[in-house]
C-alpha cells in the first residue's frame, strides 16, 4: 500500500492552477499532523478547488483501491467530488453533504485496462453557507480490490 496522507505521505499532491481556490492544509484536532481542507467561506458559489494526487508506476491491468477519510462539516458547505486521470466529465465518487462533523471513508475502485490512471483529482464546490469545511485525510492507495467493511 501507499501512504498519500498529507503530514508524512510519498505522493506527489499538486493545486490545480485554472481552478478558483486552493486548498489548505488544516490542524488535525489531536495534534498529530494535518489534513487538507477548504473552508465554507472561501469563493463564491459554484467556485471550484482541485488537488491532484499524481501516480506514477502503477502496473497495467491490475485494479487498486483509493481509501481516503472525508468531511463535509456545516450547513450546505457544498460538495466534494472525486476524478479519475483526465475525465472531467463524470466524477467517479460526489458527496454533497454531511449528516454530522464526523469523517467518514470513501472508497474508489481504480481498474488499469489498457489506459492507465495517472492522477486522482479531489473537487471542492463551494455551496452557499458560511460555516464548516470540506475536508480530506488519510489517502492511502492499495493494490487490489476495495476490502468489504
Amino acid at each position: 500500500s501507499v501512504d498519500c496522507s498529507f503530514s508524512r505521505g510519498v505522493c506527489d499532491w499538486k493545486q490545480d492552477a485554472d481552478d478558483d481556490f486552493d486548498w489548505n492544509p488544516a490542524d488535525r484536532d489531536r495534534g498529530d499532523g494535518y489534513y487538507m481542507a477548504v473552508p465554507a467561506f472561501v469563493g463564491h458559489k459554484k467556485d471550484m478547488g482541485r488537488l491532484k494526487l499524481l501516480l506514477t508506476d502503477l502496473k497495467p491491468k491490475s485494479s487498486y483501491c483509493l481509501i481516503f477519510s472525508y468531511r463535509l462539516a456545516g450547513e450546505k458547505v457544498g460538495k466534494l467530488r472525486v476524478f479519475l486521470g483526465n475525465k472531467k466529465t463524470a466524477p467517479v465518487w460526489e458527496e454533497n453533504k454531511g449528516k454530522d462533523e464526523r469523517w467518514r471513508t470513501g472508497k474508489i475502485e481504480i481498474f488499469q485496462g489498457a489506459g492507465t490512471t495517472n492522477n486522482v483529482t479531489f473537487e471542492s464546490e463551494r455551496g452557499k453557507g458560511k460555516t464548516g469545511e470540506i475536508g480530506v485525510d488519510n489517502v492511502i492507495l492499495i493494490s487490489g480490490l476495495c476490502p468489504e467493511d
